[in-house]
């Protein structure tokens, strides 16, 4: 089996080795999968970190395993109504529901009751095959995409995000 301590951010898919991923299995810290050729891959990543389409994983034997987002199912909303899509995110939000941003558009897991609630709003709710890439969070990494490595602890660095850790 492939052990992954370290990953890249960055938009490498064109990698020989390749794990297709949903969203919750990008969430784990500690998991193992099969490349698309089958190779066992097992990742140590800090915890709270997300695996993002174009990731890479890094083996200890130097080895580069790309990482790509498969389609789930989720729903999406659209509309040029910025205030209209604002008023949706703010009670998905409400609900701690994991949530796509893009612009004049939401994209969430798909949830029936949370469809019904959207349609209540106005918005037309279609049901998708998509890859599914929700915002990180306020509290999550601010390092826009550059490389950094995530063999250690969460004490080992310096923060300069403005948030207190506790």
């Amino acid at each position: 089996m492939l052990e992954c301590f370290e990953h890249h951010r960055g938009a490498e898919t064109q990698l020989e080795l390749q794990l297709v991923l949903c969203y919750q299995e990008r969430q784990r810290s500690r998991f193992r999968a099969k490349t698309l050729c089958g190779k066992d891959v097992g990742w140590f990543v800090e915890r709270g970190e997300v695996l993002a389409q174009g990731d890479v994983l890094v083996a200890s034997t130097g080895e580069k395993i790309a990482i790509l987002a498969a389609d789930e199912t989720v729903s999406e909303v659209k509309s040029a109504d910025a205030l209209l899509l604002a008023r949706a995110a703010y009670h998905l939000g409400n609900r701690h529901v994991p949530l796509q941003i893009m612009a004049g558009e939401l994209r969430y897991q798909h949830d029936h009751v949370l469809d019904d609630m959207l349609k209540g709003l106005g918005l037309q709710v279609v049901v998708t095959e998509k890859p599914f890439h929700p915002e990180n969070g306020a509290y999550h990494s601010h390092d826009g995409g550059a490389e950094h490595r995530h063999s250690h602890g969460h004490d080992s660095h310096d923060h300069h995000h403005g948030h207190a850790h506790g």
